[in-house]
């Protein structure tokens, strides 16, 4: 069933690298941001700093996954890389899910509950809420990895794939996990927050200045974060979950898993977007990431201005 032509998947490894080689490097950058340039983070600004160390750390694994589709799916780092590629992925995917969902629960509090007093605004409840995120990723990630151990299926090494026949129930039931607690429940609830923000928006006065820039703010962040959520997670989600149920109930349609296969994985890439469009929602939904951006880009520009004003100031020393 498994026997790929290893140039079948080249488009696939050229744009899985791309893909998050270029989130890698955006997330690195607003990392530095968060951590060098904000002289005081707000509840909000801790959110978005692990949302960014979550979508950071799927980048180790990708040169493996690089070398398993080039290959034509075959694993050839054993067994301990794999269950680090399943550690990591796990972290990564779910992690960016549960803190999107976090950011969603709090722009909807500080708009539409802006006069109240809300645990999610409150630094302290934040770090250690995003710490107990953190424990419980990890705990997961490595359960699954235990449970979903690398095999030899007809002389290639597989890893983390539906083609691994003895672990055939234990996908299908940790796909139905995954679908329900790590995308259907965090978009729903990311769904509810941003619909009643989008009908407190309705009432909200924007002829003043800042009724106009939090309007214009919140429309922006409703928009990406919907989009990370129905461009990036759900193909992989639904691919994943029609990949266990045919493996279960209809393993000799061999074809069909074929082609579910590859569309699974091509989704993969469509996930890794999530890591380049997160950059865009930290702009997007806090004013002193762009101001630090925009501080940056005014350093660049004066260095040569100051470089040669001490130049000159030198000469008329002399």
């Amino acid at each position: 069933i498994n026997n790929h032509k290893p140039n079948q998947h080249v488009a696939l490894t050229f744009f899985l690298c791309l893909v998050f080689f270029v989130g890698f490097v955006l997330n690195i950058f607003s990392l530095w941001v968060f951590w060098c340039r904000f002289p005081c983070w707000t509840s909000g600004t801790n959110l978005q700093f692990h949302l960014a160390l979550s979508d950071t750390i799927a980048t180790p694994v990708t040169p493996m996954m690089a070398v398993y589709f080039a290959l034509g799916n075959d694993w050839p780092f054993g067994p301990f890389l794999c269950r680090v590629k399943i550690v990591l992925l796990m972290i990564h995917f779910y992690g960016s899910t549960i803190f999107l969902t976090l950011i969603s629960i709090h722009r909807y509090a500080s708009v539409v509950h802006y006069n109240r007093s809300c645990c999610i605004k409150h630094k302290p409840f934040v770090r250690k809420l995003c710490a107990c995120v953190w424990v419980l990723l990890v705990i997961q990630a490595l359960i699954y990895a235990i449970l979903l151990p690398p095999s030899k299926e007809r002389g290639t090494g597989q890893c983390l794939s539906i083609y691994q026949k003895g672990l055939t129930d234990s996908y299908f039931i940790i796909n139905f996990i995954l679908f329900i607690f790590g995308f259907l429940l965090p978009f729903s609830v990311s769904a509810t927050c941003y619909g009643f923000l989008a009908n407190k928006l309705t009432d909200l006065n924007s002829s003043t200045a800042k009724g106009l820039k939090v309007k214009q703010k919140s429309q922006r962040m409703i928009g990406i974060c919907l989009l990370i959520f129905g461009v990036c997670f759900l193909p992989l989600n639904v691919l994943r979950t029609l990949g266990v149920v045919f493996k279960k109930f209809y393993p000799l349609k061999c074809r069909a898993l074929q082609q579910i296969e590859t569309a699974y994985y091509s989704s993969w890439v469509l996930a890794g977007v999530n890591s380049c469009l997160d950059p865009v929602l930290y702009c997007f939904g806090s004013q002193n990431f762009r101001d630090a951006f925009q501080s940056l880009r005014i350093e660049k520009t004066d260095a040569p201005n100051r470089l040669t004003k001490s130049e000159s100031e030198v000469t008329a020393t002399k």
